[in-house]
């Protein structure tokens, strides 16, 4: 992973935990992701993206690809853990 997580929140209160972070691009630019994982479909999905200051609905997969070459699932994933870990939060899987 090539961005830098700069700030996180992490909701555990509800069914599914619910991340938002901001993180550090390579290019210096600031991508907020707002993200949940389902505990049904064993996955992660992004609800909403912001990459420096333009809202991009939900799509991450242009980032993902291009930067990353991650696939989406992957990047959250990885974030996922890392604040997982920081948090001492471990969802079952």
């Amino acid at each position: 992973m090539l961005a830098k997580i700069k700030k996180v929140k992490l909701n555990t209160e509800g069914k599914n935990p619910v991340y938002k972070v901001i993180l550090e691009c390579p290019e210096g630019k600031e991508l907020y992701i707002h993200f949940d994982y389902t505990h049904a479909t064993n996955t992660f999905w992004p609800l909403e993206v912001n990459y420096d200051g333009q809202h991009k609905d939900a799509k991450l997969a242009w980032y993902t690809r291009e930067v990353e070459h991650l696939t989406v699932e992957g990047f959250l994933k990885a974030i996922a853990e890392k604040i997982n870990k920081k948090y001492g939060y471990d969802f079952g899987e």
